[in-house]
């Protein structure tokens, strides 16, 4: 099956670059590029990809905003944000966008390919470097408030339901796999947010990769 992707940065030298990495990949093929935000977005009209890979930080329309619009009007697009910025703002503000992967420029080279492969099929990416960290930030978060670690809190199967939601997986979709009905489903992930203090899934899906359930 191919992949058909489309990229979007305004460093002509860097997307050329990546263009050149995913070129080699016999199960890629980019189908549009686009140098600002409202270019990306005529794109996606034009092309629907199966994957997006774009800047954070973008002139006209910045990856952000342009990501919320894409997986707006196409849901089946996959959105993986390219950015300097490794922090837990960012990658919270990517997911509550719709990205589904979150890459750091640095480790681009080395991830990109995974990365895509990874949420083409429907779950979410993380570079490991953001991964690590969000866990070393939320280790010491816990040490110096002196809080005690609300996972503990999750059933069984709560804990099940959580990893499947953070994967990307729908409420319908986690009953089958559960053999539970979507009611019950959504049950849990009420249970398990209230549990957690979470408001949202782009706050599951961070807390997930904290706790290293996802990576």
């Amino acid at each position: 099956m191919t992949i058909h992707i489309a990229l979007a940065d305004d460093h002509t030298v860097l997307r050329a670059g990546l263009r050149s990495l995913l070129d080699r990949q016999r199960d890629f093929e980019v189908v549009g590029e686009a140098g600002d935000g409202r270019e990306l977005l005529r794109v996606v009209d034009d092309t629907t990809p199966d994957v997006v890979v774009t800047d954070i930080g973008m002139p006209m329309l910045n990856g952000t905003e342009a990501t919320s619009q894409i997986v707006l009007k196409h849901p089946k697009t996959r959105v993986i944000m390219l950015s300097m910025h490794s922090d837990e703002a960012y990658v919270l503000r990517a997911l509550k966008a719709g990205a589904r992967g979150y890459l750091v420029k640095e480790s681009a080279e080395a991830d990109l390919m995974a990365a895509i492969r990874t949420v083409h099929a429907g779950k979410a990416f993380f570079s490991p470097s953001v991964s690590a960290l969000l866990v070393e930030d939320y280790v010491r978060q816990m040490r110096d408030r002196g809080l005690e670690d609300s996972y503990e809190l999750l059933s069984a199967r709560e804990r099940e339901v959580l990893q499947l939601i953070a994967e990307g997986q729908s409420n319908k979709d986690v009953a089958a796999l559960l053999g539970l009905s979507v009611y019950t489903v959504e049950t849990h992930r009420g249970n398990i947010l209230q549990k957690l203090n979470l408001h949202s899934v782009p706050e599951l899906i961070l807390y997930a990769v904290r706790k290293g359930v996802i990576s």
